[in-house]
């Protein structure tokens, strides 16, 4: 789980003289294929976690990971079912799960929140063939491989464009990045991030699934609802131990100095350390 969690959740790659480094720091990079279900796969391997749905009616990711593993995410594909993608669903903009969509978007059709398309259409580097074609609202489902999976956007969380992916039969849920497993999570303020509103969205999904549904997190191992709420249960004591110390008018640098709840103390991580988590619960609860 380290080595998955180690690339960067804000990084993108740039098409520029430092391709050749960045192509570099994936060379030994592997997918890692986990079967979640009959239909169903995790693609482990740097950024975001894929989700695979292979079946009758053809391939289907969610997310695709950095850009230059994208030939390497259709090795692990074909390795399971010749074919491109038929449809592409991106849980939110972020280039560590939206890298490959210039690959992928070539054969299949990307699908995302409408804040997705604004964000990646503002950005100059981003090509036109990996911008998202069917963008929604509050959410959209898809009848594939025999399953129904349902697209849905909550509100503001971990960005402004988040979305989840739930199986109807609740078998399993991709989650995007409103899950980092064992982990402080990047809420992306300067995206519309919220930590009330990530908090809420993941309290809302585990109201949604069972007891034995399987977990897809953005970021780290096959997760279970038990190990989703403990996640939550962080969530809801980092919230009101920040809320505590603003009532008190201590500063960031007191708190800094204070420390998280012991609970929650070697939740810190290479992105998102525990200073850094105390910086994000400051700025947006204050």
């Amino acid at each position: 789980m380290k080595r998955t969690l180690q690339a960067l959740i804000a990084c993108t790659v740039l098409a520029s003289p430092n391709l050749l480094a960045h192509n570099d720091r994936f060379k030994n990079v592997t997918i890692e294929p986990v079967k979640v279900s009959e239909n169903t796969y995790m693609f482990i391997g740097a950024g975001g976690n894929i989700g695979v749905s292979a079946g009758k009616d053809g391939l289907l990711i969610i997310d695709d990971q950095f850009a230059p593993l994208a030939e390497k995410v259709a090795k692990a594909l074909n390795d399971i079912q010749p074919g491109h993608p038929r449809f592409v669903i991106n849980t939110h903009y972020h280039g560590d799960h939206t890298g490959g969509n210039a690959h992928f978007g070539q054969h299949g059709t990307i699908m995302a929140h409408h804040n997705v398309l604004k964000r990646l259409s503002a950005d100059p580097k981003v090509l036109p063939e990996a911008l998202p074609v069917v963008t929604y609202d509050q959410g959209i489902s898809i009848h594939y491989n025999n399953d129904t999976l349902d697209i849905i956007h909550l509100g503001a969380g971990h960005t402004d464009g988040d979305s989840i992916v739930l199986w109807r039969d609740k078998s399993v849920v991709h989650m995007g990045d409103l899950f980092f497993k064992d982990r402080f999570p990047y809420v992306d303020l300067d995206a519309g991030g919220t930590v009330k509103g990530y908090r809420d969205n993941v309290a809302t999904i585990l109201g949604r699934i069972k007891d034995d549904t399987k977990i897809i997190p953005g970021h780290g191992e096959l997760a279970t609802k038990a190990e989703l709420l403990t996640f939550k249960r962080m969530l809801d004591d980092s919230i009101e131990w920040m809320q505590s110390n603003l009532d008190k008018n201590r500063t960031l640098a007191d708190i800094k100095k204070q420390g998280v709840p012991k609970e929650w103390e070697d939740w810190g991580w290479q992105f998102i350390s525990e200073d850094r988590w105390i910086e994000t619960l400051y700025r947006d609860l204050s």
